[in-house]
């Protein structure tokens, strides 16, 4: 049945690729607005072979994941605060929810005002873009908690450290990671916001060679970044995101398998 689905899924996008090479072969789109997916591919494969892509990933993931990873350690712990401490929930939670709906983007004239045009910029783009929704995901989850949970657990003797540690953080898990999800996906689009906008000298990423094909009128180059960006945030997905969310649902008995 999986296979079956994986040939189906297959054989759907290699026709929504035919379609698209009819479609513009046909109608004669100008090169400059819409190029068939055969100069996309020659684009992505002359990349691949100068080194220019492969550089410009490894440049972008670095950026990513350090400011990913600041992000979790600012924004779980702050989260589990809020959801403990009223004085907490009502000064950083409620700024949690009202940052959370600021575009990435308008963090970028900041970033670049306060750290100019440094990879230091380009950290406080993705942090920002990461650390809201962390917060309030973590809170929530520590809040909605069943109460049975944390008196069963003192009953039992656990005090402090130990319930955070072995009752609160894995009865919480499931809407952390649902936040780590989100958190993910929002500091993707703040670095590739970061890195179309500010222009650093020390490492070209995947967003910069996407506002230099727009600049250069290279829509190949344009559409060809844009399928490696979607591909990459599907691989984090299903490599990542996908099997820790199956053996959390497993584990709480509420998989479908």
């Amino acid at each position: 049945m999986k296979a079956r689905r994986i040939l189906f899924s297959v054989a759907a996008f290699a026709a929504m690729l035919l379609i698209w090479e009819f479609a513009v072969r046909s109608f004669d789109f100008a090169e400059y607005m819409l190029p068939p997916p055969s100069e996309v591919a020659m684009y992505l494969w002359g990349a691949v072979c100068d080194l220019s892509l492969p550089k410009a990933v490894w440049v972008t993931g670095k950026r990513l994941f350090t400011g990913y990873a600041i992000g979790l350690c600012i924004g779980i712990p702050t989260g589990m605060l809020c959801s403990r401490f009223n004085i907490f929930k009502d000064t950083v939670g409620i700024l949690a929810l009202g940052l959370q709906a600021l575009p990435s983007v308008c963090w970028v004239p900041l970033a670049i005002m306060w750290f100019g045009q440094e990879e230091s910029a380009m950290l406080f783009v993705v942090v920002m873009g990461t650390v809201w929704s962390l917060i309030l995901a973590t809170q929530h989850g520590v809040a909605n908690i069943p109460p049975i949970y944390l008196r069963a657990a003192s009953t039992m003797g656990s005090r402090g450290f130990h319930t955070w540690l072995h009752v609160i953080a894995p009865a919480a898990l499931p809407s952390i990671i649902g936040g780590m999800k989100q958190g993910w996906a929002f500091a993707w689009r703040s670095l590739m916001a970061a890195e179309i906008y500010v222009t650093i000298l020390t490492g070209f990423g995947l967003g910069q060679l996407l506002h230099y094909g727009r600049e250069l009128m290279r829509m190949d180059q344009v559409i060809g970044v844009m399928c490696v960006v979607i591909a990459i945030g599907l691989l984090i997905d299903k490599a990542v995101f996908s099997p820790i969310e199956s053996n959390l649902r497993k584990r709480w008995g509420i998989s479908s398998d």
